[in-house]
């Protein structure tokens, strides 16, 4: 069986999704790495160095106004935006300035992992979506010299970056997209990142985070419980699994490639890091909030396009329909698939062109329903 949709998306380098539901591949970004000394955190802890690594498309114009930038999701790296850039697609390179920045936890841009001591593994601090934009922000402006962004737009965790951009930083983007994704984290989601982070921490190899070798089994069961959230029950039922797998594969060896090759060499500090960035992530906490999402919503400027998968079971369609009516130039615009989740970034044969039709068309100017 070819490796599953989802860890294309994460792991494969410009795995795009063609309007007919097939595979292109575009060329790849250009990598770079950006440091900032003595960064300190939300929750106190400032770190002597942290790196941000993010990929590049395009060039930055004259008047350095066709900037876009593309903020990572779960384990992602640079290239978790293939679905949307390229020939016939919402975004191209050889008019816009593409920036895709890599979250703190992916093991690539500063994490438990690759952070040496006195903060490596267990002790690296816990890490917020405002964390990582403030962070990007400063990136931008000093790094890239960028003033101004035409958009951001995010897919999942970049959902909740792009969310909180627009209220940290208002009136620098003209517009928002968020795919499968929210401003806040809700009870229900906590729950389920909570059963992920249980799966692993279990594993007797755990050790409170200091392994000596990676906790195997309890990243097999929290890729496992992970699968379970990830596509719709009607996807489990009219069994569109069957749309990547090799004639004849069964249920048990799709889940069993699910359990084993969800995110291959996932270091499991790395996987709780960006759980616990996700569940905790609320704009309402931004200061000045005093912990009112809706009053922090009600601030947002930009013209946002608000697009959760209709059958989304990590963001469900009915927190974003909460949110949307707090947002004060939002068009609500639900994704007709079943692939739930994943939905977001194309993952079904027709999410691609739906999601590239309108994003397209919103970034043009042009009414979306």
């Amino acid at each position: 069986m070819k490796l599953l949709i989802w860890s294309l998306l994460v792991l494969c380098p410009f795995a795009m999704a063609a309007p007919n539901g097939g595979l292109r591949v575009q060329g790849e970004p250009v990598e770079h790495s950006f440091v900032i000394h003595n960064f300190k955190t939300e929750s106190g802890v400032t770190l002597p160095e942290v790196k941000i690594v993010y990929g590049t498309y395009g060039t930055l114009d004259a008047a350095g106004d066709n900037a876009i930038l593309l903020p990572s999701h779960y384990m992602a790296d640079m290239h978790g935006y293939g679905w949307l850039i390229g020939l016939g697609k919402a975004l191209d390179p050889e008019k816009e300035f593409l920036i895709t920045s890599e979250l703190f936890g992916n093991g690539r841009s500063s994490s438990p992992s690759n952070t040496p001591e006195p903060f490596h593994g267990p002790r690296f601090p816990m890490m917020t979506i405002r964390d990582n934009v403030k962070a990007v922000h400063t990136l931008l402006t000093q790094e890239l010299g960028v003033r101004h962004l035409q958009a951001v737009i995010g897919f999942s965790m970049g959902a909740q970056q792009a969310f909180q951009w627009a209220v940290s930083y208002p009136d620098f983007m003209d517009r928002v997209v968020a795919t499968s994704g929210t401003a806040k984290t809700y009870g229900h989601g906590i729950v389920r990142n909570e059963s992920e982070i249980g799966a692993i921490t279990t594993d007797a190899a755990f050790e409170g985070g200091d392994y000596k070798t990676e906790p195997e089994k309890g990243i097999e069961e929290f890729a496992l419980v992970w699968t379970a959230w990830l596509y719709s029950q009607e996807w489990w039922r009219q069994e569109l699994w069957k749309t990547d797998a090799k004639p004849g594969a069964t249920l048990e060896q799709t889940i069993e490639e699910y359990k084993t090759h969800f995110i291959p060499n996932a270091d499991a500090n790395n996987l709780i890091l960006q759980l616990r960035t996700w569940e905790r992530h609320d704009v309402g906490a931004t200061p000045g909030f005093a912990g009112d999402e809706q009053k922090a919503l009600r601030s947002i400027q930009a013209q946002v396009l608000y697009m959760p998968s209709a059958t989304d079971l990590y963001f469900p369609v009915g927190d974003a329909r909460y949110e949307a009516q707090f947002i004060p130039h939002c068009t609500l615009l639900p994704i007709p698939s079943l692939w739930g989740h994943p939905a977001g970034a194309g993952a079904g044969p027709a999410d691609g062109k739906f999601l590239n039709e309108h994003i397209g068309g919103f970034l043009r100017g042009e009414p979306q329903s």
